[in-house]
């Protein structure tokens, strides 16, 4: 089935649509639930509540970028609007990180490194990660990140680098990288 069947079909609530739509990009978007999220429940949570948003709003997509870019952004507000409603993002910070290290998002060498840095984000307080998801794996601007989390630039900037920092902190304890100051890189292989 194509995008196009599987949109005109999910428009017009076709169950095989859906289905399709579902299947084809569930796996994905679990993956990025799963960055955000504390456990796999909440991160199964976040992407059901997606996928409803998804159902109920697809027909405000208007064809002009990227069919999965479309429903990736529902599934990252989605997961921003659980963390808050659950009160998660409040969670309490430690604020003894304040140091930067240097994170590019070019080239990760391998899948398996990809999972091990994945499973260290996870080790993050909520707000780190969220932060450090949004700014350096879903591309969004400080400024962008501030109002989609109710905080100010200035916050959202500064949890991002104490996230990096403690992010180093506990990929060097891992051995995950050798020394502070190694250059970790972020790519779409944590998409």
């Amino acid at each position: 089935m194509t995008e196009q069947a599987i949109l005109a079909g999910c428009i017009n609530n076709d169950a095989i649509a859906q289905r399709e739509l579902y299947n084809r990009y569930s796996p994905k978007m679990l993956s990025v639930c799963y960055r955000f999220a504390q456990n796999r429940e909440d991160a199964e949570d976040m992407l059901q509540e997606g996928f409803i948003r998804v159902f109920t709003q697809i027909g405000s997509f208007r064809n002009s970028g990227s069919f999965e870019g479309w429903i990736r952004r529902i599934i990252v507000h989605t997961c921003i609007n659980f963390l808050k409603k659950h009160k998660k993002f409040n969670e309490s910070i430690d604020l003894a990180y304040v140091t930067d290290i240097q994170v590019k998002e070019d080239f990760l060498p391998s899948l398996m490194l990809a999972r091990q840095v994945i499973e260290c984000i996870r080790l993050l307080p909520v707000g780190y990660r969220t932060v450090l998801n949004l700014y350096a794996i879903e591309g969004y601007s400080h400024k962008e990140i501030a109002q989609m989390l109710d905080i100010e630039e200035s916050t959202s900037r500064s949890q991002c680098t104490r996230a990096k920092t403690m992010l180093e902190t506990i990929l060097v304890k891992k051995k995950i990288i050798d020394k502070p100051g190694d250059v970790i890189t972020l790519t779409t292989a944590l998409h």
